[in-house]
């Protein structure tokens, strides 16, 4: 999986939904998209870039940072 094609498409998603009037509702829906529209293995991988800050090549905006962080415990797939 590659990290910086996942933050990538993050960041697009970011980009689109950043530009709601309202920001909470902004950061839901990033979570929301990602959570209904990403397999579980990319959910994984995007996670564990929050944990290891500098480990990529691209940036992760922050309004998507937000999001995850904040809805980390809803994007976290289930255990098997």
């Amino acid at each position: 999986m590659d990290d910086n094609n996942l933050i990538d498409m993050a960041n697009r998603i970011g980009d689109f939904f950043d530009s709601l009037p309202d920001h909470e509702e902004a950061v839901t829906s990033i979570a929301d998209h990602i959570r209904r529209f990403w397999e579980p293995r990319m959910r994984r991988a995007i996670l564990a870039t929050l944990d290891t800050p500098g480990a990529t090549e691209i940036v992760m905006s922050d309004i998507v940072r937000e999001s995850l962080v904040k809805h980390r415990d809803d994007l976290t797939p289930v255990a098997a």
